[in-house]
């Protein structure tokens, strides 16, 4: 609204013959946070009304511009769309193999649909698999008991592997690194840690937790991220926010006898139980390049960082639990060194919260976060559940969507969880496939894990083939992972159209075949068409063109 008051002002000033200026009478109040769901005739309404009062045409499509961006213009070429898929719900049990094949089948279709292009799918919730494994036992949350294998068999992990690439979806394996036991599971399988070596563990809350601070623990996470990195074709690695466990009432950590036997010279047993987190976020990381240098490693820690109370200089202006002093994370060491390709915080309050406010979070993020690829962790149902502070009419994921594109380090958003967007909770979903995630989406550049590209494609040509044109390229020469072609983007122009592939919009499709289907024409015309290739972190090679005509 001060926008286009803004302007009107300053034109009623300049002016010569002063036209008696009045305000279209419709509300802009949230023009700067969700345009696209505003009727169409509104904005006809506000250009009609410039162009009686004689505002010159080019201050008009200048103020137009301002106040209501296409959806297209709004959406980003590269940019990670995720949804974390769990099972530690019990979502799955008691599902035979068909039904949540099935069920699986129809969340990847929906998300599809709705834009996303990476799903997280937890596999290893308590020191068990969801995967055929020789180190962990099967787990309950598939089986409904633990060490029981599926029957008919299959392999969850492997299965969701090629439905997501079949999709054109990554798959990221999301495990939980120390918690062995939780709360509600009563019964342990033989072979799980905690039955072979109790002396690992200790209880907290109910719950079991392999000891972060031994060595042999370390190496066990790391032998089991190695196997899953080695027999599994997954896109990346993801671990969530439980590493130290969360603070309960009464309850210690039982680790005072190995900080006194083995201190690593530190002198606090805070800084020590950080050095033993960090120490191993480092070694997983070494493991998973080391075995494909292509796979992402990925974690999602809780919203806070560190308030400004506990650290006046870096910290953010709230009053919750920090992951630095109370889950002894510290995060932002990860991303600075390079330990980590991408960080995901859990900013799942709403704006305006009085702890812990999501405007406030995400800005933090975006300044202290930038050394690596950063996407939000949205909680769809509390986004659904609250109102936007400025247009109590709608929920808040317009503004949150607005704060996204806002934030210049943000690259990136992922759902929590996967159900909620499938099920439309506050119409999520559908906002998502129709404004926000209307156009495909690479994945962000991650050159710090290789800038190398594919070449180029070869013999572009259109073919007729059963009364249809079909376009043709050949894959270029590779000799490495970098240089080999997984994917290819097909963009389409008409003729004399600038030939613009930073723009998603001209994306007809990302394909793995090496042919597409080309549209039919009712009427004679001539089309521009542009392919690209994709290695298997999405560096694009240099673009083919291709000129084809339609009789």
């Amino acid at each position: 609204m001060d926008i286009l008051r803004n302007i009107y002002t300053s034109y009623y000033n300049y002016c010569p013959d002063k036209p008696d200026v009045t305000y279209p009478k419709v509300s802009l109040d949230s023009y700067g946070i969700n345009p696209i769901q505003k009727n169409i005739a509104t904005y006809k309404n506000i250009y009609d009304n410039m162009r009686k009062k004689r505002m010159p045409l080019m201050l008009t499509m200048l103020l137009l511009s301002l106040i209501v961006p296409s959806a297209a213009s709004s959406q980003a070429k590269r940019e990670f769309r995720g949804a974390w898929i769990q099972c530690v719900n019990g979502q799955f049990l008691g599902m035979s193999t068909e039904r949540m094949q099935q069920t699986l089948a129809n969340q990847l279709d929906v998300l599809k649909a709705d834009g996303c292009n990476a799903i997280i799918f937890q596999v290893r919730p308590e020191c068990d698999a969801l995967y055929d494994s020789k180190l962990e036992p099967w787990s309950r949350f598939l089986t409904g008991r633990q060490g029981q294998r599926p029957e008919p068999y299959w392999d969850p992990l492997r299965w969701m592997v090629a439905e997501c690439h079949k999709r054109g979806m990554e798959l990221h394996a999301w495990i939980n690194p120390y918690r062995a036991k939780t709360k509600t599971t009563r019964e342990l399988s033989p072979s799980h840690i905690t039955m072979r070596h109790p002396e690992r563990v200790f209880p907290y809350d109910g719950q079991m937790i392999l000891n972060p601070a031994l060595s042999e623990n370390r190496q066990y996470i790391c032998d089991v991220v190695r196997d899953i990195v080695s027999r599994y074709d997954i896109d990346g690695l993801h671990m969530d926010d439980y590493f130290y466990p969360y603070p309960a009432a009464g309850q210690t950590i039982p680790d005072a006898a190995d900080y006194r036997r083995d201190n690593n010279g530190i002198n606090n047993i805070a800084d020590w139980r950080r050095y033993n987190v960090s120490m191993f976020v480092k070694e997983v990381s070494d493991v998973i390049h080391r075995t494909k240098p292509w796979v992402k490693f990925g974690i999602s820690p809780f919203g806070i960082y560190r308030n400004i109370a506990s650290d006046p200089q870096n910290g953010s202006r709230t009053k919750g639990l920090q992951n630095y002093d109370d889950l002894y994370a510290d995060v932002l060491l990860w991303v600075n060194n390079g330990w980590i390709d991408y960080c995901v915080p859990q900013l799942y309050w709403q704006i305006g919260h009085p702890t812990a406010d999501y405007a406030e979070l995400i800005a933090w993020w975006s300044r202290y976060c930038s050394k690596r690829p950063l996407f939000i962790g949205e909680d769809i149902e509390r986004t659904a559940k609250y109102p936007d502070p400025n247009n109590p009419n709608q929920n808040q994921m317009a503004p949150k969507m607005a704060l996204h594109r806002k934030m210049r380090n943000v690259h990136g958003t992922v759902l929590w969880y996967a159900k909620a967007a499938v099920d439309n909770i506050g119409n999520y979903g559908k906002m998502l496939r129709e404004v926000y995630w209307k156009t495909p989406a690479l994945q962000p550049r991650m050159t710090f894990i290789s800038s190398k590209t594919p070449g180029k494609v070869k013999k572009v040509k259109a073919m007729d083939i059963d009364g249809k044109k079909v376009l043709f390229w050949t894959a270029p020469k590779a000799s490495s992972w970098e240089t080999t072609p997984t994917r290819y983007v097909v963009y389409a122009f008409d003729k004399g159209q600038r030939v613009d592939t930073e723009n998603p919009a001209n994306i007809m499709a990302i394909t793995s075949d090496t042919f597409i289907d080309l549209p039919e024409y009712t009427s004679k015309c001539k089309k521009v068409y542009v392919v690209t290739a994709l290695n298997r972190i999405d560096n694009e090679s240099k673009a083919v063109k291709k000129k084809v005509s339609f009789k």
